[in-house]
């Protein structure tokens, strides 16, 4: 376990411009923009003044925007959710393909440390330690964004700040955000262990093999369903094998596997998206056999990374 521990610490310390500051700078520049706007009085689309703002937002549609705010305001770390998938994705891509490349594989050999344990270390680090540090930021992002607005909103004259802040649902909704890492550990399983598969295989044009394949697959399989009748469904293996295998570190992928629409967990007459029956939907997801055979394919891809690693020495 320790050593385990000093692999995961030694991978971050490696790649912590990718998995810390990448996604952190963004979020600076996402908070910084939106403080530029409101400072310029861009935020809002609101007509004339903050008399007219406090007629517009009261009773009852005050009490619903102070809802929808509590609820939904992790809307706002969506762009640092967006920025995880390519993370994921360009990480496991070069993990094990640049220690061959760079001859490091040979030293990290000399030590007591097995293949396995290595190539485990990657695997927490691309399923783990990078969304949980990017959900974090995210959920800053929001809390800052939201903030800001309750003050411009409070200087027009609206007070929602107060409210929002002692609603319940605004302490669930980033509780809810970490809760669905679980879920997309589970979705991300098969891209992760195809990239790590194909790192730990190709000499040179890593991406080329890892999109290539798949895609070039895809079109010789429609090919031959339709010269020799085949009768497979129309897309069928571009969605169960070659998305599950390029898009699955896509945060919200099992939306697109499961038939889960999200504008039909709208409640009748509501305006969004509850953010507990978002989460509840995601978490339903896991019943879907498509996700457990995927886990089971990215298992065995890893344990092949394993293996190459421990045959292949060269770059």
């Amino acid at each position: 376990m320790k050593t385990m521990k000093w692999l995961i610490k030694r991978e971050f310390w490696e790649h912590k411009g990718m998995v810390l500051w990448a996604p952190a700078v963004v979020a600076g520049l996402i908070a910084l923009l939106t403080l530029s706007g409101l400072l310029l009085g861009r935020d809002m689309a609101f007509e004339g003044g903050a008399s007219k703002i406090s007629v517009e937002l009261g009773g009852a549609a005050r009490d619903t925007t102070i809802a929808m705010l509590a609820d939904v305001y992790m809307a706002f770390s969506v762009p640092i959710l967006l920025i995880l998938g390519f993370l994921v994705f360009f990480y496991c891509l070069g993990a094990l393909h640049d220690d061959r490349r760079d001859r490091s594989l040979l030293f990290w050999k000399s030590l007591p440390v097995s293949d396995r344990m290595t190539v485990l270390s990657k695997v927490v680090l691309a399923l783990v330690a990078i969304p949980l540090v990017s959900v974090l930021i995210g959920i800053a992002l929001s809390l800052v964004i939201a903030v800001l607005l309750g003050i411009s909103m409070a200087m027009h004259g609206v007070n929602l700040l107060g409210p929002v802040l002692s609603s319940p649902a605004f302490y669930l909704s980033p509780l809810r955000l970490i809760g669905l890492i679980p879920v997309y550990m589970l979705w991300a399983l098969p891209t992760v262990g195809w990239l790590l598969l194909v790192s730990s295989w190709a000499r040179s044009k890593v991406f080329l093999w890892a999109v290539g394949a798949p895609l070039v697959t895809a079109v010789l399989v429609a090919w031959a369903n339709k010269i020799f009748g085949l009768g497979m469904p129309q897309g069928w293996f571009m969605e169960n094998v070659v998305s599950r295998l390029l898009l699955g570190v896509a945060p919200g992928n099992w939306f697109l596997h499961s038939r889960i629409n999200p504008q039909a967990l709208v409640q009748e007459g509501a305006e969004h998206v509850r953010n507990a029956d978002l989460f509840g939907a995601s978490w339903s997801t896991l019943g879907n056999p498509v996700l457990w055979v995927g886990v089971a394919a990215g298992v065995a891809m890893i344990a092949g990374a394993v293996w190459l690693r421990r045959w292949r020495e060269e770059g």
